[in-house]
């Protein structure tokens, strides 16, 4: 029978710990509210007593989510635990994480104490903790680095005076997964009373090796995992939720697991942490990361375009990403050609696709990236001013902090000047808002990507837009120096598609 891994999320305290990811309570709230539909059984609310603001957090997630165990840190100290109680008083699932260092370096250096009176210490404040809350974890900071036989004492002496989980931290990012793992079996073989508590790991990402110790930790035991969207944290940060999650997913026929998480949600809640928080996710970050999903490589292009699973081990729509990505570039072969170009409408012969794929690589080679504007450009189909029906005359636009953005627009349409001033959201909507009038009529914005076409402070701003008419994609393409204009070009270049 499989067995459930519990997705502890500390999003919201270590996460929140990255430099500059500071959270306020309305935002927390949100994230958490995301969290509870992501399906984590969790959430780390905060530390209460390190300030007023973390306070009112735990205070106000308590109230807000019902789905979720809502979890406060405390140090091994009776007013931090006090403090922790009175902010989960609304929950309807409350737990304390009490906890307190295990290793020789803080014992001697943090703590300047023994192995006697930290052992006592964490001892008391599990027993003080029970006495208002069921559900007491107790922490043994930096266990990576403990000394195995201290460590299974204290887990020993916790779980005797109630604690109903056990985490063993690689604080420091210290451990192998070898290594990792065998402590966490050592625990196992070595604590009579295991059986009377989770193990939890949580794992920190100095060296890389976090998700690999967890997945180690998970191996040998341990039944819960702490985690954060994105992986931020501490340092280089913690374990990745969305990374541990979709490999217990993907090897679920070898392994012996499952969670509960919703993986549809991944995408979303990766978007979200990441803007709330300002922090970017990198490119080449495993399953939310924008490459995740990309194929550029002639040889990775022609594999998944005969059946994704050719260097695709997880469907992007399992994470909520739409699609896989043809990106084409100078290494692409002719068949991620030959499929762009047919979603683009143009069915050529072998023959026609190989003279195409000639000029193609000759484009490829002086630019980074071949959009479809640049196909359109290759098969002749790059309409100019001449033949455009629609042709931008004038836009001017006012916008700023206090200003509601407004555009004013001229356009010549067969010939005939229509004028039109509108708002926007920004500048950019308020010209397309405008164009629209000058039309007669609204389109849908499908895709806008605003690039850098040349080097230095007075680059040429390029920009890409796709739109629907009848239910048809139209896609334009806007150069200018100014990207109000760039994209007002691009706009009107669509139109002039199907006008």
């Amino acid at each position: 029978m499989k067995q459930k891994i519990y997705i502890f999320d500390t999003t919201l305290r270590d996460g929140e710990q990255s430099p500059g990811a500071k959270l306020n309570t309305d935002q927390k709230v949100e994230l958490a509210t995301q969290l509870e539909k992501l399906g984590v059984d969790i959430i780390e609310a905060g530390f209460p007593i390190s300030s007023p603001g973390d306070f009112q957090s735990v205070v106000q997630l308590s109230k807000t989510i019902k789905n979720c165990v809502i979890c406060g840190l405390t140090r091994a100290r009776k007013e931090d635990i006090d403090i922790a109680v009175k902010a989960l008083e609304s929950a309807k699932r409350p737990r304390i994480h009490t906890g307190i260092g295990a290793s020789d370096v803080h014992i001697k250096y943090k703590f300047k104490s023994t192995h006697e009176k930290v052992l006592s210490q964490g001892v008391e404040a599990v027993t003080y903790a029970k006495k208002f809350i069921e559900e007491v974890e107790f922490y043994a900071e930096d266990a990576g680095r403990a000394d195995s036989k201290f460590l299974a004492k204290m887990v020993y002496e916790v779980i005797k005076a109630g604690a109903t989980v056990v985490n063993i931290p690689d604080t420091t990012g210290y451990c192998f997964p070898e290594e990792f793992g065998a402590k966490i079996k050592f625990i196992f073989e070595n604590v009579p009373n295991i059986h009377k508590a989770v193990i939890s790991v949580h794992c920190h990402n100095d060296l890389g090796m976090a998700v690999a110790n967890t997945l180690s930790g998970v191996f040998n035991g341990a039944r819960q995992v702490e985690v954060t969207v994105n992986g931020i944290g501490e340092r280089a940060g913690n374990t990745s939720l969305e990374e541990i999650v979709m490999a217990i997913y993907t090897r679920r026929d070898n392994l012996l697991y499952y969670t509960d998480i919703k993986t549809a949600e991944i995408a979303k809640t990766s978007k979200l942490v990441s803007q709330i928080m300002g922090i970017p996710v990198q490119p080449n970050k495993a399953i939310v990361g924008a490459n995740a999903f990309a194929h550029s490589s002639g040889i990775h292009q022609d594999g998944v375009l005969k059946r994704r699973e050719n260097y695709e081990i997880i469907d992007p729509k399992l994470v909520g990403v739409e699609a896989s990505k043809i990106i084409l570039t100078a290494r692409s072969g002719r068949a991620a050609l030959r499929h762009r170009l047919e979603s683009l409408g143009f069915n050529l012969s072998q023959s026609e696709i190989n003279l195409v794929y000639q000029n193609f690589l000759q484009l490829a080679d002086m630019k980074k990236e071949i959009y479809d504007d640049d196909l359109l450009y290759l098969m002749g189909q790059k309409k100019t001013g001449k033949n455009q029906k629609v042709k931008l005359d004038l836009i001017q636009v006012i916008c700023g902090n206090k200003n509601i953005p407004t555009a004013t627009v001229k356009i010549s349409v067969s010939g005939k000047i229509k004028e039109a001033v509108a708002t926007g959201d920004g500048p950019i909507d308020a010209g397309f808002n405008a164009i629209d009038k000058c039309i007669g009529k609204k389109y849908k914005l499908i895709q806008f990507l605003i690039q850098a076409a040349t080097i230095g402070s007075d680059a040429v701003a390029k920009v890409n837009i796709s739109i629907e008419h009848n239910r048809k994609t139209f896609i334009g393409v806007g150069t200018n120096t100014d990207t109000i204009v760039a994209a007002a070009l691009s706009y009107i270049d669509a139109i002039n598609k199907f006008v």
